[in-house]
């Protein structure tokens, strides 16, 4: 059975994630470095690892596999449960899959590329929408639809 892995630092949807997990009876796994109250829904576990970069991201990648699906931000993240067999639900409901990791990967080194170049840059992403948050809700609702018939 399929389990939902939440990368939970600067997570803006574990709620929806939650709603989303007990909609479809699954175990839903909130991994973080801490200062996150845990849920009391039995189906929802808290993982609390070490301080430091890449704490959670080393742990899920190592604990997710084939069925599972991953909600993350981080792209190196999802390139390796990709590769491990797990799928990735975006923030702002952007499904990575084996077909477009690569893809991705490549515009993000790019940007990397492109804000190094530019030190004067300033400024981030725009701030995260009800529209984000509304298309996120779609695309795990799809994906966990699909994890549960086995595709």
């Amino acid at each position: 059975m399929a389990r939902l892995f939440v990368d939970a630092d600067a997570c803006p949807v574990k709620e929806e994630c939650e709603r989303v997990a007990v909609r479809h009876r699954v175990r839903m796994i909130v991994v973080s470095n801490g200062g996150i109250r845990p849920s009391a829904n039995p189906l929802v576990e808290s993982v609390f690892v070490a301080s430091g970069p890449d704490e959670a991201d080393k742990w899920i990648a190592e604990q997710a596999g084939p069925g599972d699906v991953v909600v993350t931000g981080d792209i190196p993240l999802a390139a390796k449960v990709i590769a491990g067999g797990a799928v990735v639900v975006k923030y702002n409901g952007e499904v990575l899959t084996d077909r477009n990791i690569g893809n991705v990967l490549a515009t993000r080194d790019l940007m990397a590329d492109l804000r190094s170049a530019d030190p004067f840059r300033q400024g981030g992403g725009r701030p995260f929408s009800k529209a984000d948050r509304s298309r996120f809700l779609e695309a795990l609702e799809r994906v966990m639809r699909g994890a549960a018939a086995g595709g």
